[in-house]
Order: structure tokens, then sequence, then C-alpha cells
């Protein structure tokens, strides 16, 4: 069967959203609503799986994280949006791709033992099956197409190798079913795109941006004022040398590339474009440039953001509205997969 274009793609309520979420995701999911049939999702399920969560505080995560999905511009009349835990049949599918998916699998993944490091024995179960949840999140909608950061690259193989292992177990009652082709989960392909798919850290330039690292100003959060802004970015470390003219010119420059990358994602250009204009200034010119540049476009998203969240009865209405409208795509799907399985 031919698989319509889908997107499938959510971020964790755990911590302020930053700059990196911004570029490296939330902008290229709104471009993708002109073009795709997407569904845009805060992964509650997931946030509960490294670490304990302060329910309040979860509580008002998931709201927040939905004002930035919709301050960025994500509109929830074109696309569903939604919290993960109220769409029981995420958890419905993650329990028959647990018994898809392969220990050896989930013993390569990278992430759990960057995650869980020298103290594995006491990681979460959840922690460890995250990627099998993921494989559901996607493929409960069949999703086409999903926007990852390369971190996870691993986890979208993974998913495709479960599509592929229970089309393949199943294939005599899917072909029963009438899909001809053998196929009733599609082999869904990464999105990565645009020049700061990957936005590093300000204080290191060898390590992405992260919402649990304990400088914050190694990060610009959605959240920050102009002010506050501009001071991080005039605070980011650099190295002695200037602005190159040419892209080679970055190469062993973690920072200034990280710089220049953040400056031509703001700017929807490339770094090329970016050292055309700047190259041979000092690093003092270039972060003022910056600075100037990113407060023109976050300040905006930052006002939306505190308007959005002054009103919470009308987030949880939005949240509502799109877990309903989630649950009727997932529902079909679900039910189809448990009658593939046997089960009625």
């Amino acid at each position: 069967m031919a698989f319509a274009p889908r997107v499938f793609s959510g971020m964790q309520p755990t911590g302020n959203l930053h700059l990196g979420n911004y570029l490296g995701a939330l902008t290229r999911w709104v471009e993708m609503q002109s073009t795709h049939d997407c569904i845009y999702c805060i992964v509650d399920l997931h946030a509960i799986t490294a670490s304990w969560q302060d329910p309040k505080e979860l509580r008002q995560s998931i709201r927040d994280v939905a004002a930035a999905y919709i301050a960025s511009g994500v509109d929830p009349k074109r696309t569903i949006l939604f919290n993960q835990s109220q769409v029981a049949a995420h958890a419905e599918l993650a329990w028959i791709f647990n018994c898809t998916a392969r220990l050896g699998w989930l013993n390569r993944m990278t992430q759990f033992k960057e995650k869980a490091g020298k103290d594995r024995e006491n990681a979460s179960i959840g922690l460890y099956d995250y990627p099998v949840l993921m494989a559901a999140d996607i493929l409960v909608y069949r999703a086409t197409h999903v926007p990852v950061g390369d971190d996870q690259k691993q986890h979208l193989e993974l998913t495709r190798d479960i599509a592929q292992k229970f089309n393949s177990d199943y294939r005599e009652q899917i072909a029963e079913a009438g899909y001809a082709d053998g196929q009733f989960f599609p082999l869904c392909e990464p999105v990565i795109m645009g020049p700061a798919t990957r936005v590093m850290s300000l204080r290191d330039g060898t390590k992405k941006m992260s919402k649990s690292d304990v400088s914050d100003l190694s990060r610009i959060n959605m959240t920050d004022d102009h002010d506050t802004i501009a001071k991080k970015i005039q605070k980011a470390k650099t190295d002695m040398d200037g602005i190159p003219s040419e892209e080679a010119g970055l190469a062993g420059r973690p920072e200034a590339d990280n710089l220049v990358g953040i400056y031509a994602a703001l700017q929807n250009g490339s770094k090329a474009t970016v050292l055309t204009e700047f190259g041979g200034a000092q690093f003092s010119t270039f972060k003022k440039a910056l600075a100037d540049l990113a407060v023109a476009k976050l300040t905006p998203v930052n006002a939306e953001m505190r308007r959005l969240s002054a009103d919470p009865a009308e987030i949880d209405r939005i949240l509502k509205n799109g877990a309903e409208r989630a649950a009727a795509v997932a529902q079909p799907i679900i039910s189809e997969t448990k009658r593939l399985v046997g089960f009625g």
C-alpha cells in the first residue's frame, strides 16, 4: 500500500526549551505544516523515564511546552497538537512492539548507555525501553517522515527495524487483510534539514546545547528576555582568531562554527552567506550582530509564550482537542494491529 505522507515528532516537557529546540526542530515543524499532514506531540510518557518528575511541575511543563510550540508557529487548527499520555494507543502499541523488538537491538542503543552511565543497574526499565515507545509513537499514526536530530537517528533506525520485523512476522495475516505489498507499517524516513540541526553549547562547542547543562550560560532559553539573550551571546566562548571568509576556515573551531551556524539558521540562510558578510571581522563585531538578530527573532516568540501561558485553561482545551483528533487517527491503526496479532 502507498502511505500518505505524514510527519510525527515531539519533545519532552522537562526543563526550558532552548535555542537548539527552536532552530533544530520547531522552525522545521512549522515549515512542514505547509507540505505534510503533521502530528506534533508533547511526549510526557518519555519525560518520566529518566527520573522522577514532580506531578505539579510536570503538568505546568506540559502547558509551557505547548505554549512554546504555538508561539513558534505550530498551528493547532492545521496540525494535531497533544500530549502523549492522553492517547492510550501509544502505550498499547509499545507493548506489542516490546514483543517484536529484540534485546540485542536495545543493547546497542548508545543513548541509554550515555544517560545511564555507570549507574546502569539503577536506571529505569522505561529509560532502557524508551526507543520502543518512540517507535510506537511514530507508527501508531503510520508516520512516514520524522524530523529528528543526529542523536535520535539510531532510534529511528530501530523504529524501521521494528516495523520491518512486524511486517515480516505477520506477513500472512497482512496479505490476507489485503495489504498486497506486505507492509502494514511504513519504514519511516528521517528528516534532517538546515544549518543548525545540532546547536551546540555556548560554553563548549563540542557538546550539544542541553536543558540539563548546569550552566545557564550554555544555552539561550526560549523564556529569556532580550537583555539575557544579548548577555549570553556576548559571553559565548570563542577562540583567538576572527571570522573566516570560507567554510574551510571553520574546521577545528567548534565554537566559531556553532555561532556562525546559529546566525545562518536565524537568518534562514547558509554559513557561506554569513562568512561572505562577516569574513575578516572580529568576534566582538559578529557577536553584536548575532545578539541583535537573536533578540529580533526570539523576543516576539517569548512575548507570545507569556500571553498564552496566562490562560492555562485555553492551553488545556487545545491539548484536549488535539488528543481527541490524535486518538481518532490512532484507534483504527491499533485496532487493526491487535486484530493482525490475534487479539480478538
